[in-house]
C-alpha cells in the first residue's frame, strides 16, 4: 500500500539548506530550546558514551560533548556543520550503533513517521534512550488564524500555508507502536513575543521552517496577504504573540 505524502521532501532540503547559513542570528533561541529538551537527561543514572544527533543545528552536540558522550552529527537536509546527511526512510546506521539518539525539532517534516522511529529504535543499544522534539497540534495558532482570514477575505480560498502538527497522545502512541520501552510524551508550552511583526516570518525563514507542504499553492500570494495577516495578530502597538507548543518524547530500547 503506497503511503500518502504530506511534505515536499526537496523543498524541505532546500529551505534547511538556505537557513543553514544564517542560524546564527537564532542562535539564543536554538540554544535555549536545545536546553530545555536536553535537561531530561540530568534525570538519568545512566552513562551515555555515543550519541546520534539528528538536526540538532549546533545547539545539541555541544551540550553532549561537554558531558563526554561521542556524539556523531547528521541531518536530513544539509550537510553545513553535520558529519552526514541521512535519509528519514533509510537510516543508514547499523543496529545498536548508539546508547542516545536525540532528534530536537527535526522529524517534523517527515513522511513516514512511524517507519522512521521504528528504525531509530533498531540502531540504539539495549537500555539505550532516544530523546526527541517536535511540533505539536497549537504550534502558530495565531498566525494559522490570521493567515486563513486574510486568504479567504483576499481571494476566497484558504490554500494550506502552515504544516499540520500531530497533538501529544499520537506521540506517545507513535513512541508505543515503534516498540519504545517505557514512553512518555510531555508538552512545553513557549509564547514568542514580537514588536515587529515581520519577524514572525523572517525567524521561520531562518530556521528552515517555511512552507514544505506538497499541496501547497504555486500562486504567488496577494501582495497585501502577510502585511493583512500580520496586522491582525495584535492591535496597533501591541506585541504579537506567537506560540510553539513543544512535545519532548523519551523512550528506552530494551
Amino acid at each position: 500500500m503506497n503511503q500518502r505524502l504530506i511534505f515536499d521532501g526537496k523543498a524541505v532540503a532546500a529551505h534547511r539548506h538556505r537557513a543553514s547559513r544564517r542560524l546564527e542570528r537564532l542562535r539564543l533561541v536554538l540554544d535555549d530550546l536545545a536546553a530545555r529538551v536536553l535537561d531530561r537527561l540530568d534525570d538519568s543514572a545512566v552513562r551515555f558514551t555515543a550519541a546520534l544527533d539528528i538536526g540538532g543545528r549546533g545547539a545539541v552536540a555541544p551540550f553532549l560533548a561537554a558531558r563526554g558522550i561521542a556524539v556523531t552529527k547528521a541531518d536530513l537536509a544539509t550537510p553545513i556543520g553535520a558529519d552526514v546527511v541521512i535519509d528519514a526512510e533509510a537510516i543508514p546506521f547499523a543496529e545498536r550503533s548508539f546508547d542516545l539518539i536525540v532528534a530536537h525539532c527535526s522529524l517534523h517534516w517527515v513522511n513516514d513517521l512511524p517507519g522512521t522511529l521504528v528504525q531509530l529504535r533498531r540502531i540504539l543499544r539495549p537500555g539505550g534512550l532516544f530523546l526527541a522534539s517536535l511540533p505539536l497540534v497549537g504550534t502558530l495558532a495565531e498566525l494559522r488564524t490570521a493567515l486563513l482570514e486574510a486568504d479567504s477575505l483576499l481571494s476566497g480560498g484558504a490554500p494550506p500555508r502552515i504544516a499540520p502538527f500531530p497533538d501529544l497522545a499520537d506521540c506517545a502512541a507513535l513512541l508505543q507502536r515503534a516498540g519504545f520501552a517505557l514512553p512518555v510524551a510531555e508538552r512545553d508550552m513557549i509564547r514568542f513575543e514580537y514588536r515587529d511583526r515581520l519577524g514572525v516570518l523572517r525567524d521561520l525563514q531562518d530556521a528552515g521552517e517555511t512552507n514544505a507542504l506538497l499541496a501547497r499553492t504555486r500562486i504567488i500570494a496577494p501582495r497585501s496577504l502577510f502585511p493583512q495577516a500580520l496586522a491582525s495578530l495584535a492591535p496597533a502597538e501591541a506585541s504579537a504573540t506567537i506560540t510553539l507548543q513543544l512535545g519532548v518524547l523519551t523512550g528506552w530500547a530494551s
